[in-house]
């Protein structure tokens, strides 16, 4: 029997994706709905309590709105908002998280997809917590370059205009330092406090490396970014979606740069660490679209509806 799936907020950038992704897909009946019953809410609904999972691809409202149209205990609904990251009664869809969170997933009803910013971040500073090399009282310092896809159709359309001189150049943003990934980039790691962290959004359709940086003084372990690097490949071993680079390697970088593109059309993260044991960084790489918002959608749904974790995704 086919998965019946319903996408709330189907013409946004992240259920365009979704949608595509489901287009090649023969265990799913992807329900639509009428372009002028968009916005009924008896027609959203129906549908969504017709559906055996639904994504929400909608604004934090909106979001809120549908999960109260479910009326069953059978739909399992993934949402790309950031509407219940942080929710206690939500799992965070992130099956590499930490042991046990794959399980948690599968069994779960309520999924929240993780912002593409945090994404990045959590997985590359959660080990550290975990680990002891970092105390929860760190204060994280980050940075994330990122394609324009990130903003959504406006963007993308303002970007793809091309009659902009302004957009040729990387524009940082968020300069309030009160993103909307916070709250998740501190609550899923285990830090006290949210990351004093600036995002930069480059004239580039997808693609987003998050680079934090660390000192060895200011660690509640003494490690080597050498003991980093190994400690990232020990907790993600055996991760279908996580490559964890060697440490400094030629091969890590284009000539002396770092390609922000490299892991675009994949569900992959790739993690990497930088510097020598006076200073370092780690990055986490990832396509913004994939991983970072409707691949990591399909992750998860792959695995509430028991299907392989990798069904349709490519690393």
């Amino acid at each position: 029997m086919s998965t019946k799936v319903f996408v709330d907020g189907q013409e946004g950038t992240t259920g365009l994706k979704i949608f595509e992704y489901l287009s090649q897909r023969s265990d799913v009946e992807v329900l639509r709905i009428e372009e002028a019953k968009r916005k009924d809410i008896e027609e959203r609904r129906r549908l969504i309590n017709a559906s055996d999972v639904t994504f929400l691809c909608l604004p934090d409202v909106a979001s809120r709105e549908s999960v109260t149209l479910v009326d069953n205990s059978r739909t399992v609904v993934i949402d790309a908002s950031t509407a219940f990251r942080t929710s206690p009664d939500w799992v965070y869809g992130v099956p590499e998280l930490t042991r046990g969170q794959r399980e948690r997933v599968r069994n779960a009803k309520r999924i929240a997809v993780p912002g593409c910013h945090a994404s990045a971040f959590v997985l590359a500073m959660r080990p550290l917590i975990e680990a002891g090399v970092v105390a929860p009282e760190f204060a994280a310092h980050s940075y994330s370059i990122t394609g324009y896809s990130g903003g959504g159709k406006k963007m993308i359309a303002e970007y793809e205009a091309g009659n902009n001189a302004k957009l040729n150049s990387p524009r940082p943003y968020a300069l309030g330092l009160g993103h909307k990934h916070l709250p998740e980039m501190a609550v899923h790691t285990g830090l006290k406090s949210a990351p004093v962290f600036t995002p930069i959004v480059g004239n580039f359709l997808k693609g987003l490396a998050v680079t934090t940086y660390f000192s060895p003084q200011h660690l509640a372990k003494r490690a080597t970014p050498q003991d980093v690097q190994a400690l990232f490949a020990e907790f993600y071993a055996g991760e279908a979606f996580v490559r964890v680079a060697p440490f400094n390697a030629e091969e890590n970088l284009d000539a002396g740069f770092f390609d922000v593109q490299a892991t675009n059309d994949t569900n992959r993260v790739d993690l990497f660490v930088f510097g020598t044991e006076e200073r370092f960084v780690t990055v986490a790489r990832l396509d913004n679209l994939g991983k970072g918002a409707s691949g990591a959608a399909i992750q998860c749904m792959n695995l509430a509806i028991g299907a392989p974790e990798d069904t349709g995704l490519k690393r």
